[in-house]
């Protein structure tokens, strides 16, 4: 008798998890929103985004994102054609493990391509994974996550959800949601009842992250064998209660996106659920682009500077730089187009397009606020520059330089060429002659010409630092107690 019912419960699309009325889902599609009963997803956030998918449920004035998206080399796989012909307004989100303190560059692809969908009329959700995390995705991953405790977990998530909101904007058609919500009170046997048993073993093994772990030495443990699941109900989850559509992610999250559709289509027994990647982001010569020297390039201002940030893409090649402009901004493909012919014709200014990419790409991450702060160290910071130093304005960039104390008593009268031995700017006395002599040595971007010259108190900008540079790049900040 039991097994009748539970079969003709699932002849009629219905998923209910017994005892667990915190997840009952209404799965017949179309359907109808009914609020869940979670924190986040109850707020008024959440209902003035549903009431903006329905206020535009029946325009089709909303641009095919999918085409923009091919056109600038974002678009990498789809799980199917017709996401290409729709003409209704679409819900798409991205998922964002808070396993760091900040989103990196490799992220930032993700915030471009929801910002796409929003600039072509559709609706975002980031969806930050407090639950997700804390098993820990093995796509792209030779060994397992090593585990976050709760504390690290929420102050991540925090950290995370600031950064989302600032890049993207508050507004009706942006929604930041965390998937804790609605896992934090799921029971085990519940979810193997009703979730799992629609899962093929074969399949998840079939998945590349899982395939490539499983040959590895280390293997995989079981917890991250059912990442694919998590990932999988979110979607359904937020396909049923928040009308979420269709989610993106890198070309990694292939197996863990179909797993996602796949369970929609088994479980709820709907179409209109589709998935989308993008391209993982790499130079020209095929490395990944995002690590530099120091490690990650952090969206989070509190881990790099937004003069740091600025310089990094302002560092790009030539043979790179047209193709990030198309990837990372959102200048019009016909002005990206003139610029690239303007890097071939006589009289071209060096990195022309490198400071438009590196203005563009700022600006979107830290606002333009952070850009013009980027802009006034790359002024200042520059040898040679006239523009007054401050103290502020070295402190700004004092995290991403190397940095040393000196005790007052011990600065006055020291020699140039002592100082930017002991201070680390240069490695002997003769390499620092030899600098000075080639005009590459400067205290606070004036050159040093004179090998005689000692620090005076006038030298100490506001009393408290100093600034020496070899060249134009390498840099260090000596700190006056």
């Amino acid at each position: 008798m039991a097994a009748a019912t539970a079969a003709a419960a699932a002849s009629r699309a219905i998923f209910r998890p017994r005892h667990h009325h915190h997840h009952r889902l209404l799965l017949h599609f179309p359907f109808k929103y009914r609020h869940p009963n979670s924190p986040s997803s109850s707020s008024s956030s959440s209902r003035r985004f549903l009431s903006s998918i329905k206020s535009s449920a029946s325009s089709s004035s909303s641009s095919n994102v999918v085409s923009v998206l091919e056109q600038r080399g974002l678009l990498d796989s789809l799980t199917s054609d017709n996401l290409r012909t729709t003409s209704s307004p679409l819900t798409a989100y991205c998922g964002f493990d808070p396993t760091a303190p900040s989103l990196h560059l490799g992220n930032l692809l993700a915030l471009i391509v929801l910002s796409w969908f929003s600039r072509c009329g559709h609706r975002t959700i980031a969806l930050i994974g407090g639950a997700t995390a804390r098993v820990g995705d093995p796509s792209g991953k030779s060994t397992e996550r090593p585990d976050l405790d709760p504390q690290t977990l929420a102050a991540n998530s925090s950290e995370i959800t600031n950064t989302v909101s600032n890049i993207l904007g508050n507004s009706d058609s942006v929604l930041i949601l965390n998937n804790y919500d609605w896992w934090k009170d799921f029971k085990l046997l519940d979810f193997l009842r009703d979730v799992g048993k629609f899962a093929r073993v074969g399949t998840m093994i079939a998945k590349e992250s899982v395939k490539k772990r499983l040959e590895s030495e280390q293997g995989m443990s079981y917890t991250e064998f059912t990442y694919q699941l998590l990932q999988g109900y979110d979607f359904l989850h937020l396909f049923d209660k928040m009308r979420v559509n269709v989610q993106i992610g890198g070309s990694d999250q292939w197996g863990n996106i179909t797993a996602g559709t796949e369970l929609i289509r088994k479980i709820l027994q709907a179409d209109g659920a589709y998935g989308l990647t993008f391209p993982l982001l790499l130079k020209s010569d095929g490395t990944k682009f995002g690590k530099s020297e120091d490690g990650a390039i952090w969206l989070n201002p509190k881990m790099l500077s937004p003069y740091k940030f600025y310089q990094y893409f302002f560092s790009v090649p030539d043979s790179d730089v047209v193709r990030f402009l198309k990837l990372l901004t959102f200048i019009d493909m016909e002005e990206i187009m003139a610029l690239e012919r303007e890097m071939g014709l006589p009289g071209y200014a060096p990195n022309t397009a490198q400071r438009r990419l590196a203005e563009e790409v700022t600006r979107f991450v830290h606002g333009e606020e952070g850009l013009r702060e980027a802009l006034k160290a790359t002024e200042a910071l520059r040898p040679g520059a006239e523009t007054k130093l401050d103290w502020k304005t070295i402190e700004g960039i004092a995290e991403d330089v190397p940095s040393c104390s000196l005790a007052y008593a011990e600065a006055i009268g020291l020699s140039l060429v002592d100082l930017s031995v002991s201070a680390g700017l240069l490695e002997s006395k003769s390499a620092a002659r030899r600098l000075l002599k080639q005009g590459g040595l400067y205290l606070n971007n004036a050159r040093v010409d004179s090998e005689s010259k000692r620090v005076e108190a006038d030298d100490i900008v506001d009393g408290k630092v100093l600034l020496l540079s070899a060249g134009k790049k390498n840099k260090v900040v000596v700190r006056i107690s």
